[in-house]
């Protein structure tokens, strides 16, 4: 029997308060889940705006406990409601002045699956993130769900290929890349990065950004977000680039062996001879 997984993503603009952020989500995850969904996820820092493009440190306030806070436990009721599995990027407190940038994953029946941190933190203008998140300390986790091997990348890390890598090494099947991108100079490599991890690590990538201008900087962040599959193709079309959009799209993830079969870059991997790769 071929597993064929049906999976979305929401791109949205910033509706200038977190409750009406809120409530489009838990709308868009109901949209998703009558189209056929059974695993979503979100935009980077979902609930919020992207505050990062300015310093200051009333923004520590949208930080709340991972799962145990207001926002993860909503959602894990309405993920046991539609029987689907959500991606939660959210803005962690661990403790005062601990935080991190987080994804929390909830499983169809509304248990935490786990938490990935992001683990790569940039800090150059539009993007002061060193001032809001310390690094990951989790690793590269990989989530057994209903849907299958869920990992989770979140924006910048994409610029990474080591925990790319990681993820497809611990038997992730779909990875989620939850951004905040904006136009200029990263648009090329938005239609090349996810494509070329897929490629090389032969999975499926759902990459998702925000798209408007946003009240906190003057970054027009430019949506697309897409599927794209093992072989590098993306999947069905990508979203708009300046409005609110719900892709949804079915993988094939017996493709993912297909593929590995035909490529065998896992079998001849050469990890001895990689030190160079992890040296300080």
């Amino acid at each position: 029997m071929s597993r064929v997984v049906r999976a979305a993503l929401y791109q949205t603009r910033w509706t200038g308060d977190r409750e009406s952020m809120i409530r489009e989500h838990e709308d868009a995850a109901r949209r998703a889940a009558e189209r056929g969904a059974k695993v979503i996820c979100f935009q980077e820092l979902f609930y919020g705006p992207f505050f990062c493009q300015v310093t200051h440190e009333r923004f520590y306030d949208w930080a709340e406990a991972v799962p145990d806070g207001p926002t993860v436990e909503r959602f894990r009721a309405l993920a046991a409601e539609l029987g689907l599995v959500m991606v939660l990027p959210v803005y962690e407190e661990e403790q005062p002045g601990v935080l991190y940038n987080t994804a929390a994953v909830i499983d169809a029946d509304g248990s935490f699956a786990g938490k990935y941190r992001k683990s790569h933190i940039p800090n150059l203008p539009g993007f002061w993130e060193k001032f809001y998140f310390r690094p990951g300390n989790l690793g590269y986790p990989v989530f057994d769900t209903a849907v299958g091997r869920i990992g989770v990348y979140i924006c910048y890390d994409r610029h990474f290929p080591e925990g790319w890598r990681a993820l497809g090494l611990g038997g992730a099947e779909i990875v989620f890349n939850p951004s905040a991108t904006h136009r200029g100079l990263s648009k090329y490599l938005w239609e090349l990065e996810q494509p070329a991890a897929a490629v090389a690590n032969a999975y499926f990538v759902g990459a998702i950004n925000r798209v408007g201008v946003e009240e906190y900087g003057d970054n027009d962040f430019y949506g697309t977000s897409y599927f794209v599959g093992p072989e590098g193709k993306v999947i069905g079309d990508t979203a708009s680039d300046t409005d609110p959009d719900l892709v949804v799209q079915d993988l094939d993830l017996d493709e993912i062996r297909r593929i590995r079969d035909r490529w065998a870059f896992y079998r001849d991997r050469r990890p001895e001879s990689y030190g160079a790769v992890v040296a300080p």
